[in-house]
């Protein structure tokens, strides 16, 4: 079973950048198609942006497209959230997750990181 933990998450002002990052413990890594989620207090969490094992495909919900692009390196055990022209209703907590699917439902993600929160000031 994979571990995950994000970090990259900050106070940031509308229009920056950001990158999160996503270290995965274990060695089946490759293996997993890796997912971004955010969560607002009272929400869902929302799929943000999700990539195949080998990344060579990803997948992006349409309010993120054409800012924000997915990564990983997996000779690092890493996924990546680069996140450009960052806007408020960014504003959430991010999380990594692990899937034995290619799927953007949450409830198909077996492994979760901890979540590292992202904060867009106007």
């Amino acid at each position: 079973q994979v571990q995950l933990v994000e970090s990259g998450g900050g106070l940031v002002e509308a229009g920056a950048s950001l990158r999160l990052s996503c270290a995965a413990s274990g060695r089946l890594f490759s293996s997993y198609f890796m997912g971004w989620f955010r969560q607002t207090p009272g929400q869902e969490r929302e799929f943000v942006a999700a990539i195949r094992g080998i990344g060579d495909i990803t997948y992006y919900a349409d309010s993120v497209k054409g800012r924000f692009t997915v990564s990983r390196d997996n000779a690092k055990n890493t996924l990546y959230l680069l996140m450009n022209s960052l806007k408020p209703e960014d504003t959430a907590v991010y999380y990594c997750a692990a899937s034995n699917f290619n799927t953007r439902r949450a409830h198909e993600y077996h492994t979760w990181g901890q979540g590292t929160q992202v904060t867009v000031s106007s």
